[in-house]
């Protein structure tokens, strides 16, 4: 049976949409529900295939915070339950299994400790005077690759740093001076520091021992990337003589460069990382190597400028330098890669017509076999005999650890939420397709309220996903999640426009340069398909929400497409196409999108602004901006209201002075819900 047709408990069918029954010891998932969930971390499996590892991000509602703990399980013990090995993040296995590392907090600062998988006093193994964001352990076990954030003029002597930290507390006066781009990068502003890559020393009792060695002397880059760069972005040679990384070089033009090129340095500090990927001057990034250490395999895109094109994979040979894609006909965009022992078969994930599972691609040939089944994985491991371990969740599950089988089987390994769903009633979503702009073949979603009665009409919330590279998937979201507006009565719609991935680059590139064109095309045949297919659905109660590039849509409707609507929600979106240009940090983005520097093309940028068509808006609209907001800054959504209460429509303004792109914070998340869900049934109620 498909994953789209289970439900928990009983199920029953109404307009071709399952939706799990009522019981009277359970309730559809509040917001509350959703926020108190157990983030379960990716698996990891080391020498030992006994112990699974993993991290857990518990959510500490009192402390408005999540706390991260250590997790390992017994594989070999029958109906062994998880234990927590302490409190602390990233946790990474030794070279020969039988200890440990991870992050964790030593008085102020960040660092490296170690602990036995089955438990006892932790190690503390670094002691530096700045905070380890990252590292990563050498196949011998003899070293560590830390990452840490220093001034580059300090050479790699990180007392420098900290005495340029030091020195910048004491001084009184708050000013600084740039010279170049990034300023400010996601939510941070650019305080003169570079994440860089250093080498430690493991003496014989496992702490680390002499002084860090930096090895990305030279580069001018931040290893790994900001704002979101992890370990994914660097690794040892299975040898462990050398460390392969990926780095975009800090140019004047960074903030408008797509270029990440691929460079391996020797350990022992003696020469400068070497360039193994100059000839493209696209994104070249994510290194493995083979087993045997003789071939660097890589994802890479072909066209510069453009952060979402396809990421495809490929092989070079360093003995010879030969250099192909592994499966050029597979037209996904894959992600981190792993593989198998005997060097045959890669692992990765991709978005696939809404859902991302897990892929097997042969080395030799290229052929890709999909592993999974509905779902998303985000996270894998390969316990050395052919069988996978997996971060999976779906709609009515959250995140959790699985072994998979043949087909669509799975065996459960965690249980962190079980308890929390039980207590819960969810709807499931049934995907359905159209014929969208130029009669492509078009995805959507529909999932009916919780407890929806045959025959009856429920308000709707038209859900429009971000990126604009994007798309709504088949997983248990913790800020865009469908199950919180089933729980409160509205049916959802979901549409995966052209610009959507999982469905080829071809209609993944049909978005760029034409925002509010083939996208709106396709939500306005969308909406009528999903009215057509499904009774429940209220077409006279309906609110339009998005963020991001959804916020723009929103925008862009509001003057282009409000008649069928009763509400907008928009969070931080596109209002001004022409002053998010000069406001916004990663310019690629806007250049690529609209086919150059606004000042050289501003017809492009004002061909779908919806800053011009303010006064055809009508729709009472809720406004959310985070006042760390970078990428779209909180001006445009500041604009927004302002332009609503000028023109005297109902509207109201939602401000997270200490959130970003993004509301993370978990009382800020509550209340996030909590203000969109009264504002939609404010305009949805029955007259």
């Amino acid at each position: 049976m498909s994953m789209r047709s289970l439900a928990l408990g009983l199920v029953l069918m109404s307009a071709n949409v399952p939706v799990v029954a009522a019981a009277d010891d359970t309730h559809p998932m509040d917001v509350r529900d959703m926020v108190a969930m157990d983030r379960v971390g990716d698996p990891r499996l080391g020498a030992d295939p006994r112990w699974l590892l993993f991290d857990v991000r518990s959510i500490d509602l009192a402390a408005n915070k999540g706390v991260s703990g250590v997790w390992v399980l017994d594989l070999d013990a029958q109906d062994a339950a998880p234990q927590r090995l302490t409190e602390g993040s990233q946790p990474r296995w030794s070279a020969d299994g039988k200890s440990i590392f991870y992050l964790a907090k030593a008085g102020e600062r960040m660092q490296v400790f170690r602990i036995a998988p089955t438990g006892g006093t932790p190690v503390q193994v670094t002691d530096l005077p700045l905070d380890v964001d990252g590292f990563r352990v050498s196949p011998d076990g003899a070293h560590l690759a830390i990452a840490l954030g220093v001034f580059t003029d300090c050479h790699g002597d990180i007392a420098c740093t900290r005495a340029k930290l030091n020195a910048r507390e004491a001084d009184k006066a708050s000013g600084r001076v740039y010279d170049k781009l990034f300023v400010r990068h996601w939510d941070a502003w650019a305080d003169g520091r570079r994440n860089q890559l250093f080498l430690l020393t493991l003496g014989a009792d496992g702490k680390a021992a002499g002084t860090p060695t930096l090895l990305t002397r030279g580069i001018d880059g931040d290893v790994p990337s900001k704002p979101f760069g992890d370990d994914s972005e660097y690794v040892f040679s299975p040898d462990g003589k050398a460390l392969y990384f990926n780095a975009r070089i800090a140019r004047h033009d960074e903030p408008w460069s797509t270029n990440f090129d691929i460079y391996r340095v020797a350990i022992a500090g003696d020469a400068a990382p070497e360039n193994l990927t100059p000839g493209n001057p696209a994104w070249d990034g994510y290194p493995l190597l083979s087993p045997d250490g003789g071939t660097l395999y890589y994802l890479a895109m072909r066209r510069p400028g453009f952060e979402a094109d396809r990421f495809a994979i490929m092989a070079l040979d360093l003995a010879d330098g030969q250099r192909r894609e592994v499966a050029p006909k597979w037209d996904r965009s894959a992600g981190a890669l792993a593989i198998s022992a005997d060097g045959r078969t890669l692992y990765t994930t991709a978005d696939e017509a809404g859902q991302h599972p897990l892929f097997a691609v042969r080395v030799d040939n290229g052929e890709v076999t999909r592993l999974s089944g509905d779902g998303t994985v985000h996270g894998f491991a390969l316990d050395g005999q052919g069988g996978t371990i997996a971060n999976w969740q779906d709609f009515t599950h959250p995140a959790g650890l699985y072994r998979l089988g043949p087909g669509e089987s799975r065996v459960a390994l965690t249980h962190f939420n079980d308890a929390r769903l039980a207590k819960l009633r969810l709807a499931q979503a049934e995907f359905f397709t159209f014929k969208g702009w130029n009669q492509h073949t078009v995805e959507g979603y529909v999932m009916p309220p919780v407890d929806h009665v045959p025959g009856k009409k429920y308000p709707v919330a038209f859900l429009i996903h971000g990126g604009p590279q994007g798309a709504w998937t088949n997983e248990f979201h913790y800020r865009w999640n469908p199950q919180t507006y089933v729980a409160a009565g509205f049916a959802v719609v979901a549409v995966n426009f052209h610009g959507s991935t999982g469905y080829g680059q071809a209609f993944t590139d049909a978005i760029s340069g034409d925002w509010g064109g083939k996208p709106l095309t396709d939500l306005k045949l969308g909406w009528a398909a999903a009215l057509k297919k499904y009774a429940f659905l209220d077409a006279k109660r309906a609110c339009a929400l998005g963020a991001s590039y959804g916020g723009y849509m929103v925008y862009w409707m509001a003057g282009k497409w409000n008649a069928p609507w009763k509400c907008f929600v928009d969070h931080d979106g596109v209002f001004d196409s022409r002053s998010m240009y000069y406001s916004t940090e990663e310019l690629w983005f806007d250049e690529w999108e609209h086919r150059g520097p606004e000042y050289e093309h501003p017809q492009n940028y004002e061909k779908f602004n919806p800053l011009r068509h303010v006064k055809d808006w009508r729709v009472p609209m809720l406004v959310i901006h985070g006042g760390l907001d970078f990428r779209i800054p909180d001006t445009q959504g500041l604009a927004a209201f302002t332009a609503l209460q000028r023109r005297g429509i109902p509207s109201e303004f939602l401000y997270f002075p200490d959130e970003n792109h993004w509301v993370v914070k978990p009382a800020n998340s509550i209340l996030w819900h909590d203000t969109v869900l009264n504002w939609m049934k404010r305009w949805t109620a029955e007259e």
